[in-house]
């Protein structure tokens, strides 16, 4: 504990020399920098609120320094766009120089920060998984030709409610993960990896592991703050990533290594193309890690939102299932319906718009400097898209706050990236490449759902009393878990 104690205290000391001699920007670096909030020596801008929901504190800020900012985190200057004109900007006009990456160092993980897709700039090899991913897992003629898999595995989830959980108490989260993950396990590997019936998978298994991924790459870490501490992992963070992503490619060693030794070649899953294309272990893993995490995450927390919202305003779930009755009857819901159910849509749409998937995208990177909006953005400057504050923006939205999915039907507005003032999966290179399949599966299971059951809140709850404050992390949740109880419909 001295050690420790003393270990701290020599570094707080040691903080002023490292300013002076290291850190300190140079004047010219600082001319004509974006408006932001005052910051101080080495310790950066002081937001006492930014810990907790730093979405809403940016959105707020930005009503006051204008739609782009920049705030120092530690001695790291962070530009924050939070307008549709900022952000068409940034993801558009100035896209191939804003288009690096930032890597927090909590993922900066030998082994697997060199194949990330997710965390790299736009290299050669980064344009060679983006299109093996567009083209062999998320472009039309395989969503299509995949649809039955997707179709089967929300079929079992909706049997699992059905046999074991008519009339009781559902925490609606964990099992909806459990589907997309199996979704996702049968179009890469063709195998479950949730367990349904299994108690303990909740915390122990895939699930568990991809959370905790995510709060680790949310928790702010020093090395981040100040870069002269980029190898020293102070606290943790890197090294706890390390042992997830170990146990995650644990998961799945001994499928990668059964397919390799099969040589029938009658498979024909995301895994297979990824061998037959001549990616070593490595290279999968990283692609097989970040295909199940972030994806899930998202997927399954826009779902919970989308129910919650609807368990709020009775009248707009009714709005659903009188659409399904019409369209769909009494015959099972099948994935080509989807493009029927235009309310359905929207209600998917506007709780993208109230709840997107991130509140920050990834955040972005400075390969050169550039000038945006009349500013200076520094060469490697770290930049954020206020998702958030874009969408809830009152000169964009009509009673921006409130959930209103009729302002969707017979709107031209969608999630493609073009249209700034709504961009829940981002825009331009960086666009979520999993897109098309996320919100296929997201209208597929909420429909589903809708279709074959009665939903409430318990103990008589009334709707006006559920929780609706989120949670930051690298995905937005809610804070208080939705509990519901499923109820199977009279036919």
């Amino acid at each position: 504990m001295a050690v420790t104690l003393l270990s701290g205290l020599f570094f707080f000391l040691l903080l002023p020399v490292l300013y002076l001699f290291f850190l300190r920007p140079s004047s010219n670096s600082n001319r004509r920098l974006p408006p932001g909030p005052f910051s101080w020596p080495l310790i950066g801008t002081l937001l006492p609120k930014l810990k907790k929901q730093p979405h809403v504190e940016l959105s707020n800020l930005a009503n006051k320094y204008g739609p782009l900012m920049v705030l120092k985190f530690g001695v790291e200057p962070v530009v924050v766009a939070s307008s549709h004109t900022a952000a068409m900007e940034v993801l558009k006009n100035q896209d191939r120089v804003l288009s690096g990456r930032f890597a927090p160092h909590s993922t900066r993980i030998p082994g697997y920060i060199e194949h990330s897709m997710v965390w790299s700039d736009c290299t050669d090899y980064w344009k060679l998984i983006r299109k093996i991913c567009r083209t062999e897992l998320f472009s039309t003629k395989m969503l299509d030709a995949q649809s039955h898999v997707r179709e089967r595995k929300v079929s079992e989830l909706v049997d699992f409610l059905r046999r074991n959980k008519d009339g009781e108490v559902v925490r609606f989260a964990d099992v909806i993960f459990g589907a997309i993950l199996n979704v996702l396990g049968a179009l890469i590997f063709d195998r479950d990896v949730y367990d349904y019936y299994d108690e303990g998978d909740n915390n122990l298994g895939m699930k568990g592991m991809i959370r905790q991924l995510m709060v680790l790459a949310a928790i702010p870490n020093l090395a981040d703050l100040y870069p002269i501490l980029g190898g020293s992992d102070l606290q943790g963070l890197r090294k706890a990533s390390a042992k997830c992503v170990q146990r995650m490619n644990d998961s799945w060693a001994a499928i990668v290594k059964e397919r390799r030794a099969d040589k029938d070649g009658s498979h024909t899953d995301f895994l297979q193309v990824l061998i037959d294309a001549g990616f070593n272990d490595p290279q999968i893993d990283a692609l097989l890690l970040e295909t199940f995490g972030p994806g899930s995450d998202t997927s399954t927390s826009t779902i919970e939102w989308a129910m919650a919202e609807l368990l709020r305003r009775p009248e707009k779930l009714q709005k659903v299932r009188e659409e399904l009755d019409t369209v769909i009857g009494k015959k099972p819901l099948r994935e080509s319906d989807l493009p029927n159910l235009p309310y359905l849509h929207a209600v998917v749409k506007e709780t993208l718009r109230l709840h997107p998937p991130v509140t920050f995208l990834l955040p972005h990177r400075a390969m050169e400097t550039c000038e945006v909006m009349n500013h200076t953005i520094p060469k490697d400057c770290q930049l954020m898209v206020n998702t958030y504050a874009i969408g809830r923006d009152p000169k964009t939205w009509d009673d921006p706050l409130s959930f209103v999915p009729e302002r969707f039907i017979n709107s031209d507005v969608d999630y493609q990236g073009n249209d700034f003032h709504y961009i829940p999966f981002g825009a331009g290179r960086r666009i979520c490449p999993g897109m098309s399949l996320a919100t296929r599966v997201v209208r597929l299971i909420l429909a589903s759902l809708i279709h074959t059951f009665d939903w409430s809140l318990p103990d008589g709850m009334h709707p006006d009393e559920l929780d609706m404050n989120d949670k930051f992390g690298l995905a937005l949740l809610k804070d208080v878990p939705l509990v519901v109880v499923p109820k199977l419909q009279e036919l």
